[in-house]
């Protein structure tokens, strides 16, 4: 089957957790949401990962997103992997982790085939979901490779902000930054809407379309 595309809704899946029994839709209520796939628990890369997950879970939670992680494991597994606190200076715990038992939530978001379950194969993938409950980004790494958790929140800031703002952010744009005014709006307009100014950048074309404003 196809895979989770951007836009798209999220699967309204039941699963056991290491805080009961969800439905995610209900898991995630108004608030951004994060849901990590994970191909085990206590891979040596993955409990780095979960290790700076619990760190970061109060800038998460300054941002209205919950993280929730999904793995083959059982609960009590994850219960276990989810004690680790030497990881990074952790002295906290991942919020919910997923306890696949039945290979329905990982076939609805794998982006290959319902032959090949999601926490099934090589890789870990990173799923942001908007209030909406649509699919707002998706990043794919190997295995081998961790994930960037300042990316993560960085692209949270920008989705955030864009999903808010009549605004874009550029290449290496970091919170603070100056945004881009979107082309559909016209120039009085973002004048009125951006009070601290729209600026453009001379092109060799003499064309105006990069147009910015301090991040409102």
């Amino acid at each position: 089957m196809p895979g989770l595309l951007l836009g798209d809704e999220a699967p309204n899946f039941e699963a056991e957790t290491t805080q009961g029994r969800i439905r995610f839709h209900d898991f995630l209520g108004d608030s951004w949401g994060i849901l990590f796939s994970h191909p085990r628990d206590f891979t040596p890369v993955c409990t780095t990962e979960l290790g700076r997950a619990a760190k970061l879970a109060p800038e998460f939670s300054k941002r209205n997103v919950k993280m929730i992680a999904l793995s083959i494991d059982s609960v009590q597994d994850h219960l276990s992997w989810s004690k680790v606190r030497a990881v990074g200076g952790c002295r906290g715990s991942l919020c919910c982790c997923l306890a696949l038992k039945a290979r329905d939530p990982a076939v609805q978001l794998d982006r290959k085939s319902s032959a090949q379950p999601l926490t099934l194969s090589p890789c870990a993938q990173v799923f942001i979901f908007g209030p909406d409950k649509k699919l707002k980004l998706s990043i794919l790494y190997p295995a081998t490779t961790g994930r960037n958790f300042d990316e993560i929140l960085r692209v949270v800031d920008s989705l955030q902000l864009t999903a808010y703002k009549k605004v874009a952010t550029p290449v290496d744009w970091k919170p603070g930054d100056s945004v881009m005014v979107v082309p559909t709006l016209p120039d009085e307009e973002a004048k009125k809407l951006f009070p601290k100014g729209v600026f453009t950048k001379d092109l060799p074309s003499g064309k105006k379309y990069l147009r910015y404003t301090p991040q409102p």
